[in-house]
């Protein structure tokens, strides 16, 4: 929006600011993001009703503050509104959490709630695990509503629904509700194609915060290919369905070798949908995508024109929606901060309890893999082998523990050390850095690509 001293900043719809008792801070949550805020912040943030202009916010602050001016609440906005953040609804502030004995360092953020690997499509770049059978004996409801309670008890303040499709859930509604109840943003990650307009409209009435919906491609014909059935048509109806409902959208695509060169078609439809953010993200190699690396991997010309179309897609449609383009691995010097460390701020939980650093960290040998069956998530979260096996900077060998960039991306993914090179402890061989970098620089003779199934 662009923020001026006469501006009168509100929030986006789809973000919310609480305050949170157990860390004893506001912050601000928003589709894939959370802004812990310090009291100054979080007081600017309060003053955000779409009515006061910001020169009448500074001169509220500066009876509180001394020094604040007009120009440091205009830099701070001006940051939120760079973040997309900034909109034209009045603020509100909800209580989040209970207020814990003793407070500690060091909590989570985020929880990846992966409530079932069942899915209907069979899509070849999905990053679940390949034994998908072993996930057959799913946590039930009770479970799952005592992971969330427990998940919010340290620290953690948005939940993502996933899977697999967690629409085939028959609990969602009520998971989704009883996330709401504990204060915490809740973003639903679906193909869309199980997700009937009647329950979109009981999920939007328990509180759902946001729907991530995927698409394959920006055409029928291609997308259905992709997903193994027919069901690009099926989510352009879902995708009108959740603007019905009043939900933020995120459309998400995953590209690789076969829709890499149509990202500007993809980010039109994202358009035409209503969508307030689109996620155009290269494939992860992981699970099912690993196994397919030589059919979706694309080239390195075909990337160099991805990045390029992604420049433009933004200059010709960014004051419209927020273009999130997630570089591809195999092509940058460096890795991706994955998770933004190990055990630093994310967890994941598996369709059978089993509780990750990240989704894809179940491969990794000796893990010694913790379960919610048997431990609860705080002795999980700081105590366990598991999250504290890569956790901090001391595990790392040379070059990342001379590097200056280590506290940045963290060593990279330790899952993609072990796939390539065979040792979770090495340096990510994204990393120029790297001896074995020479392994995502190879080139791989396309070959046909094997669909995701149970």
């Amino acid at each position: 929006m662009g923020v001026t001293v006469d501006s009168r900043p509100g929030l986006r719809r789809g973000v919310r600011f609480v305050r949170d008792r157990v860390r004893g801070k506001h912050a601000l949550l928003y589709p894939e993001g959370v802004l812990l805020l310090n009291d100054t912040a979080a007081d600017i943030v309060r003053r955000c009703d779409a009515r006061r202009t910001v020169t009448d916010i500074a001169g509220e602050l500066a009876v509180a503050y001394r020094g604040a001016t007009a120009e440091s609440v205009l830099e701070l906005l001006s940051d939120l509104d760079r973040r997309r953040v900034l909109g034209a609804e009045p603020v509100g502030v909800a209580e989040s959490g209970h207020q814990p004995e003793a407070a500690r360092a060091g909590l989570p953020l985020g929880l990846l709630a992966e409530l079932t690997y069942r899915c209907p499509l069979q899509c070849t770049y999905c990053s679940n695990p390949l034994n998908l059978a072993d996930y057959r004996d799913e946590l039930d409801t009770e479970t799952w509503l005592r992971v969330i309670e427990q998940a919010r008890s340290i620290g953690v303040l948005q939940l993502h629904l996933s899977g697999g499709e967690p629409a085939l859930r028959r609990d969602l509604v009520d998971l989704v509700a009883a996330a709401r109840g504990h204060g915490m943003y809740t973003n639903l990650v679906t193909s869309g194609f199980s997700l009937p307009l009647r329950r979109l409209q009981e999920l939007a009435a328990a509180g759902l915060d946001h729907v991530q919906l995927s698409v394959q491609d920006s055409a029928a014909t291609s997308a259905d290919i992709i997903a193994g059935r027919r069901a690009h048509d099926r989510k352009l109806d879902v995708a009108r369905g959740i603007v019905a409902a009043g939900l933020p959208m995120t459309v998400n695509a995953v590209l690789h070798r076969g829709n890499i060169g149509r990202l500007l078609d993809i980010v039109e439809l994202a358009v035409g949908f209503g969508a307030e953010r689109v996620e155009l993200a290269n494939t992860q190699f992981y699970g099912w995508a690993l196994r397919n690396r030589a059919a979706l991997l694309p080239s390195r010309e075909q990337v160099q024109r991805a990045d390029a179309d992604a420049a433009v897609a933004r200059e010709r449609y960014g004051d419209r929606l927020e273009i999130v383009y997630v570089a591809a691995d195999y092509f940058s010097p460096r890795p991706k901060p994955c998770n933004y460390g190990w055990g630093n701020r994310q967890l994941a939980v598996a369709p059978n309890g089993d509780v990750l650093p990240c989704p894809s960290a179940a491969q990794l040998p000796e893990l010694d893999t913790p379960s919610v069956r048997d431990a609860a998530l705080d002795s999980i979260w700081f105590d366990s082998a598991a999250f504290n096996r890569f956790r901090g900077t001391g595990w790392m060998p040379d070059p990342c523990r001379s590097c200056a960039l280590k506290d940045v991306d963290f060593g990279g993914c330790r899952c993609q050390a072990y796939q390539l090179v065979g040792d979770a402890a090495a340096t990510d061989p994204a990393c120029s850095l790297s001896e074995h970098h020479d392994l995502v620089r190879a080139e791989f003779e396309p070959r046909p690509a094997v669909p995701r199934r149970m």
